[in-house]
């Protein structure tokens, strides 16, 4: 029998869900030592939410209620199954330390539970690639396309990894607990990188009909600022500027219809400066740091843009120059295509076309539809408007993301009106 649901309590339900429900599986998994089984948990626990709640409101503190929910029917399929007597110590002494009520709970507890889990999967004995894996699925929710995008790999690849990452913790029995401070620098770098790519999963989505994933920005934010007080280094200083900074143009980015505006016509009124101006007192506190990042190298590039009063006055020397450093640190392909997309907006197209074509040899982001859209933009300005209509529709069929999408098809339609001025 279906029971009816009300409208609010169900919306209430869904906004939780998207907000908050990777910070409630977190804390099951400490509670409950198990990822498998705190993924169930916290299903329930929400799916209960839904059947309770009409009659009996929305909790005053709904993470704790939903927690507490979570735990107790984590607990009760424990008892079922020959995994409990292996747990039961963990849970008890999980009991012993907190008894979460929903008036004793606070959010903190949530957020040193993300990070906690964080680190967790980002443990040493796991690959790189499985741990950070492991961590955007898990910890953070991010789909295995999503992922998939991220690694330049298939969602095949990115299952795997998850798959035997789950099993090695389990076997190995890697506890769920922040390491100690002598051990935070051999997971950082994998830290970050979650970080970094959660945000970018935010900033510009795989999939849907919009552009970004507020949601996902705005945790990625919470997370670097959580980790930037636990190691406010250079890089960890730097990878928050580069997401305050990106994310200062959120409101410019789009119009009411959710069409993409580009960074050139953006308005810059609407730029959130509060974000600017922490972003770049962070950047300062590193005036010439002695191990430029990656991260800090990214940030100063967007930094130029920041100070830029409009896309003109834009400094494409220094962003090339900074770009020209950051080769040099990481040889990723895809910093290699931003900095061929740099160097032709202040030389002109064709010396930028000549280092795509050099990218695009090896095949490596033949499946990444951002060097095809790069591609046609500067083939638009060369003139070659036959092989940009190609490209246009290269990078059309690898993207997912609606907003893109129509972008791209305006861009590539408009080639015929472009064709047609030249031959009147």
């Amino acid at each position: 029998m279906n029971v009816p649901v009300d409208d609010e309590v169900r919306r209430a339900v869904n906004d939780l869900y998207l907000r908050e429900s990777r910070r409630v599986f977190a804390t099951l998994v400490r509670l409950l030592g198990d990822l498998d089984l705190a993924e169930e948990a916290m299903q329930e626990a929400f799916a209960s939410a839904l059947l309770q709640w009409p009659s009996g409101g929305v909790p005053h503190n709904p993470l704790a209620w939903l927690i507490s929910a979570g735990r107790f029917r984590g607990i009760d399929a424990l008892r079922k199954s020959s995994r409990f007597r292996k747990l039961l110590p963990l849970l008890a002494s999980e009991s012993d330390k907190q008894q979460i009520t929903r008036d004793e709970f606070e959010a903190e507890e949530i957020d040193d539970d993300t990070l906690r889990l964080m680190f967790t999967c980002c443990h040493p004995s796991l690959s790189t690639s499985a741990n950070m894996a492991l961590t955007l699925r898990e910890v953070c929710g991010l789909s295995t396309d999503a992922i998939a995008r991220a690694f330049l790999c298939t969602s095949v690849t990115v299952a795997q990894r998850i798959v035997r990452a789950k099993a090695k913790i389990r076997n190995a029995r890697i506890p769920f607990c922040i390491p100690s401070m002598n051990d935070l620098p051999e997971r950082l770098d994998a830290v970050r990188r979650v970080i970094y790519l959660v945000f970018n999963e935010g900033y510009s989505a795989t999939s849907g009909d919009s552009l970004t994933r507020a949601a996902l920005c705005h945790e990625a934010i919470r997370l670097g600022r959580l980790l930037n007080d636990l190691m406010p280094d250079s890089e960890s200083r730097g990878l928050l500027a580069l997401m305050l900074l990106h994310e200062s143009r959120r409101n410019a980015r789009t119009n009411s219809d959710d069409d993409i505006i580009l960074l050139d016509d953006q308005d810059r009124s609407l730029w959130n400066r509060k974000y600017i101006d922490e972003a770049l007192d962070l950047l300062e506190a590193d005036n010439v740091p002695q191990h430029r990042s990656v991260y800090w190298l990214q940030a100063a590039i967007a930094a130029v843009h920041a100070r830029a009063a409009s896309g003109a006055d834009t400094n494409w020397d220094v962003i090339v120059a900074l770009y020209d450093q950051l080769a040099l640190a990481d040889s990723s392909p895809v910093i290699a295509l931003n900095r061929a997309v740099a160097i032709a907006m202040r030389d002109g197209p064709m010396p930028g076309l000549t280092i795509l074509d050099e990218i695009s040899q090896d095949g490596v982001l033949d499946e990444y539809y951002l060097l095809h859209s790069s591609r046609a933009e500067l083939l638009r300005r060369a003139g070659r408007h036959h092989e940009a209509h190609a490209a246009y529709d290269r990078a059309i069929q690898l993207t997912h993301q609606c907003a893109e999408v129509r972008f791209l098809s305006m861009r590539r339609d408009s080639l015929l009106l472009d064709e047609t001025r030249v031959q009147i």
